[in-house]
């Protein structure tokens, strides 16, 4: 019986090697020196380069009052949705409001000034015509004068005193038309007082009006730090709010000198690169891409002496209103490699930040060769820099049984896929063989103990 359990002991151990070779991460074929290898050629690869990215609304607007006083209600909650014109806190206005009532009292006033002015001129014009009409009574009674004067019916003394009335009468109107011009100043300066108390009035109203305090733009209110009762006036550290306009983001992120003199000199200058920039991601804080993508719209124009970078500016539309404006993100834009040489990630070993390869040669020998790789990948594959040309052949999986120089049998990944399904298939095989085994045995075993018992 100890001789079957030890016979049986080894024909699992065969199995289990055997499996354990076929199954795992490389899936290698066991015992064997055959190995995939895949020759290097140009392929079109999208690699994406990310930029750190701050995001704010287009339309940010910090709100402050124009007058001094305390806030004496409050109509909004931080996060609400506002429209243009909308009211949003009120500052104490009963100072404001005495101040309307008395420039409307002054406009009244000044009003009722310019009703007698008027009167004034209406009276000093009826005095010009009555002097007007005694002055051509009296220049017609010298002029008769004249002429009983001429054929000696009057003598000198009623000629004398025809002549001092209608000089009289002159005068009068001369004064007459001085009133009048004197009343008519007199209007102008007091419709000149109208317009100045209509001015307090107005001014007097607009400050009444900045103690309604209303959002400058549409767009969502940022944080309350005033509450009802707080005194608040211009100079306050502190705005009283920010309202920021969502409905399109703009997002802020750097691109280095680099960057920027490749895209200039590929799209003959940065205006028509901006023009012809193809559309970019965005990919949010908890590591999802935002669903629509975004248009770069402009730059700084002006390399940032102490990072070295200039700063760009793209727009996303937000119309789920997710995007919040403070948040911060990464920016994805994509680049196309034609001619990119692309292997996969499983064909190199890693150590540190050094990527190697194990290259073949025409004897088909593996030489352990160190490559550059882009920092920017997808993942599954590397497109290789330095290290590598077309043409060059590389194992591309079982590397952890390769030894620097070492002889193999080359399989394309066709073939050795193939022999790798041909040696699980044994392995099932002989899985089920030490089962049945496993069983045969096991019942011969019971049988002796129970005959041993027996005894």
């Amino acid at each position: 019986m100890k001789k079957s359990k030890f016979l049986l002991s080894a024909a699992l151990a065969v199995v289990v090697s055997v499996l354990t070779s076929c199954a795992g991460g490389d899936r290698n074929l066991p015992t064997s020196d055959k190995y995939p290898v895949i020759k290097i050629g140009a392929a079109n690869a999208q690699m994406k380069t990310t930029y750190p990215a701050t995001i704010k609304g287009i339309q940010d607007v910090e709100v402050r009052p124009k007058v001094s006083g305390f806030i004496t209600k409050l109509y909004v909650q931080e996060g609400q949705a506002v429209r243009e014109g909308q009211v949003l806190f009120v500052v104490d206005n009963a100072t404001y409001q005495a101040a309307v009532r008395q420039a409307e009292a002054a406009v009244n006033s000044a009003q009722s000034g310019v009703n007698q002015a008027r009167a004034g001129v209406a009276q000093a014009s009826a005095a010009l015509n009555s002097a007007n009409a005694q002055a051509a009574t009296a220049q017609l009674t010298y002029n008769n004068s004249k002429n009983l004067y001429a054929n000696k019916v009057i003598g000198d003394y009623e000629l004398q005193t025809a002549k001092n009335a209608y000089e009289t009468t002159q005068a009068a109107v001369n004064q007459a038309r001085s009133g009048v011009t004197s009343a008519q100043a007199a209007v102008k300066q007091a419709e000149a007082g109208v317009r100045q108390a209509q001015a307090g009035l107005a001014s007097a109203k607009e400050n009444l009006s900045f103690c309604y305090v209303k959002s400058p733009a549409s767009g969502f209110i940022g944080s309350l730090p005033y509450k009802e009762g707080a005194l608040v006036s211009p100079s306050s550290v502190q705005p009283v709010t920010t309202v920021s306009n969502v409905s399109t983001m703009e997002v802020y992120f750097s691109m280095t000198e680099a960057d920027i003199l490749a895209l200039t000199r590929t799209n003959s200058g940065l205006n028509n690169a901006i023009n012809s920039f193809p559309a970019v991601s965005l990919q949010l804080a908890d590591g999802s891409t935002y669903n629509h993508e975004g248009t770069i719209v402009k730059t700084s124009g002006i390399i940032d002496p102490a990072t070295g970078t200039v700063s760009v500016i793209a727009r996303f539309a937000n119309p789920e209103h997710l995007l919040k404006s403070g948040g911060s993100g990464k920016v994805l834009i994509a680049k196309n490699n034609n001619n990119a040489l692309l292997i996969p990630q499983d064909a190199t070993v890693q150590i540190q930040d050094k990527f190697f390869v194990y290259k073949v040669d025409a004897e088909n020998k593996v030489h352990y060769t160190e490559i550059k790789v882009d920092a920017q990948n997808d993942g599954k594959n590397y497109i290789v820099t330095e290290g590598l040309k077309l043409g060059d052949k590389i194992v591309s999986k079982g590397l952890t049984t390769l030894q620097d120089g070492m002889k193999i049998t080359a399989l394309s990944p066709e073939e050795y896929e193939a022999e790798l399904k041909k040696a699980e298939s044994l392995g099932e095989k002989q899985k089920t063989a030490a089962g049945f085994m496993e069983a045969m045995t096991g019942d011969k075993a019971k049988k002796e103990d129970a005959e041993k018992e027996d005894k």
